[in-house]
């Protein structure tokens, strides 16, 4: 009954609904969790964010190839000049507002009973962070994303402090720092782009900007503004918070950071660089310079430095890095290819990545560590995890299977002929990544690599999370993450690609999507089982092939370990250089 309700609903009625609900129960539980039973809360959020899922995906489908628009308070544009706050849903923007709903539903039943009684405090933070999200994909007004850009940092501060130790705390405050220094930055470029343009509707500043020329308070304010979502999307020299925040954060926190928080940032850039500044020559030649390098090596040494962790969730942070980098490449390559690959790469990569801090959650709850080499054999008893594991290593090295596998072949289409370099550092970048988490899945579960290699000199510290809960309900949603990936049909997102790019980018990429070469994702996946079987039967091969490796191997890891030095001046620092780098790339555009 409810579906045919809304069902007979005028769709743009439905757009704010999916930000509505969860603040709404969001504030309800804020009121009356101390006097709700135990496990309500629970059931409360779970139906909140389905909620949010249903009516995201109903927006989307009937979005089209087009726009549903809704203006608050019923200001709408009066001769082309936007008066009010509006919201501006296309397929792609609300089905990757679908995603992270379900995302956010299946991480609820993965905590069910995760923090015992927390008085609805995790839930309130869970749901204003997705209400945030999916206001940040909906919205079109350049202060309004800068608002749901801060919701969305004041909510990841507080729960990657939840646990309020040392160590969470510590990672906290990293995070927090560099991250309100976005703010900041964000901020400024609104008031410069405000200077210029007189609206902070996009389309209004689009039109001022396609007229400004060659202009520096464009070039500038796109500079500050780039520059703060590449911080939420953590690219390299952006990147040092985020091992930082995952490794004390709470593993369902991990899910949503990595599964999709981080992606947000990028897909939020790709959106601003598609549609507001796509009239800007200035910019448009400096793009491709800035997203492909910064992505190729975000790509490559996120990837490294993922293959040197022992801490798992440290592991799986760096790989996010890397493929965040890979995705920044799909910006830089200015074509419909580039940003399909990078709209469904989301989806592909959140769904694998959540599955995988899932199984980091599992093992804390059920072996209470999280250390790779301590945990050497003990996922024997917990098979179904390792299979799980050992899936979603090959589905994040690149296994031709899945969206994940789709959204790469767009990107390498993308890349092929005018960035063969790029495509190399992605192929890389999934190699090593896939190779990280396929090392610790052999020795984890299977009890090999009984010589550690350089992985054995990285940070790492005992963690522990609630043991006393069911192992299905934890694993059931890890799998039904890994399940959709596989089962989605590519052909539904091959057929919906195309239009979605276009009403994303507002008709300024148009054309065919073109796939790369099919045996870019076979060779990284030989290259992470190559990496893998290296790390975990060393022992057994000559003296004369692993000490030479070994010497050219460990002194860049040693280089790359004290980079992340933990301190938060240093981190500033290299925000500070990669500022400068990005006003370097504009203004000799």
């Amino acid at each position: 009954m409810s579906g045919i309700l809304l069902a007979a609903w005028p769709t743009a009625i439905l757009v704010p609904l999916p930000v509505a609900v969860p603040l709404v129960v969001c504030a309800t539980l804020l009121a009356t969790a101390h006097l709700l039973p135990g496990r309500l809360p629970d059931i409360l959020a779970t139906l909140a964010s389905l909620a949010v899922t249903a009516l995201c995906a109903l927006i989307a489908s009937r979005a089209g190839d087009g726009t549903v628009d809704y203006w608050f308070g019923g200001w709408e544009p009066r001769d082309g000049v936007a008066l009010g706050i509006g919201f501006s849903v296309d397929a792609a923007s609300g089905w990757i507002a679908a995603f992270i709903g379900l995302l956010y539903t299946l991480t609820f039943v993965f905590a069910w009973g995760f923090f015992g009684r927390t008085h609805g405090h995790f839930h309130i933070l869970m749901l204003l962070f997705l209400a945030a999200m999916v206001g940040f994909c909906f919205t079109r007004d350049l202060f309004n994303l800068f608002v749901w850009f801060e919701v969305m940092s004041v909510a990841a501060f507080a729960l990657t402090a939840y646990h309020l130790e040392e160590s969470a705390l510590a990672g906290a405050l990293n995070f927090t720092v560099v991250n309100s220094l976005a703010g900041f930055l964000m901020l400024g470029g609104i008031g410069l782009l405000y200077a210029r343009a007189e609206t902070l509707d996009f389309a209004g500043i689009a039109y001022a900007v396609a007229h400004a020329g060659r202009d520096p308070v464009v070039a500038g304010g796109f500079c500050l503004v780039a520059a703060a979502l590449m911080i939420k999307g953590a690219a390299v020299p952006f990147q040092f918070w985020l091992a930082d925040a995952h490794a004390v954060a709470p593993s369902p926190v991990s899910v949503i950071f990595s599964g999709a928080m981080v992606s947000m940032g990028v897909f939020g850039l790709a959106k601003l660089t598609a549609f507001v500044f796509a009239g800007s020559p200035q910019i448009r030649e400096a793009v491709p310079t800035l997203m492909i390098g910064l992505g190729a090596i975000s790509a490559v040494i996120g990837g490294w430095m993922a293959l040197l962790q022992r801490h798992l969730k440290r592991l799986l942070a760096f790989s996010t890095i890397s493929h965040a980098g890979i995705m920044l490449t799909g910006i830089g390559a200015l074509s419909s290819s580039g940003t399909g690959g990078l709209l469904v790469y989301v989806v592909g990569h959140g769904l694998v990545k959540g599955a995988l801090f899932m199984i980091a959650g599992i093992l804390l709850a059920t072996r209470a560590s999280i250390d790779e080499i301590s945990l050497r054999g003990l996922g024997r008893g917990i098979g179904p995890a390792g299979a799980a594991m050992g899936i979603a290593a090959l589905l994040l090295a690149g296994l031709p299977v899945g969206l994940l596998d789709y959204g790469s072949r767009l990107l390498h289409g993308a890349l092929e002929d005018a960035h063969p370099l790029a495509l190399s550092a992605n192929v890389a970048g999934a190699a090593l990544t896939g190779g990280a988490v396929l090392r610790a899945a052999g020795r984890i579960f299977l009890g090999l690599g009984e010589d550690p290699g350089d992985e054995a000199h990285a940070p790492s510290e005992e963690e522990r999370e609630k043991a006393d809960r069911p192992l299905w309900l934890m694993l059931a949603p890890c799998c039904l993450l890994l399940a959709l990936d596989v089962a989605i049909p590519t052909q539904w997102a091959h057929d919906l690609a195309p239009g979605a790019v276009v009403a994303f980018t507002r008709g300024t990429m148009t054309g065919a999507l073109h796939e790369g070469p099919a045996w870019a994702g076979w060779l990284s996946v030989a290259a992470a089982l190559m990496l893998a079987a290296y790390a975990l039967f060393r022992q057994r091969l000559p003296g004369a092939v692993v000490r030479p490796l070994q010497a050219t191997q460990s002194a860049p890891a040693r280089a790359l370990e004290a980079l992340h030095s933990g301190l938060i001046g240093d981190y500033v620092a290299w925000l500070a250089l990669g500022l400068a780098l990005m006003a370097g790339a504009l203004a000799m555009a």
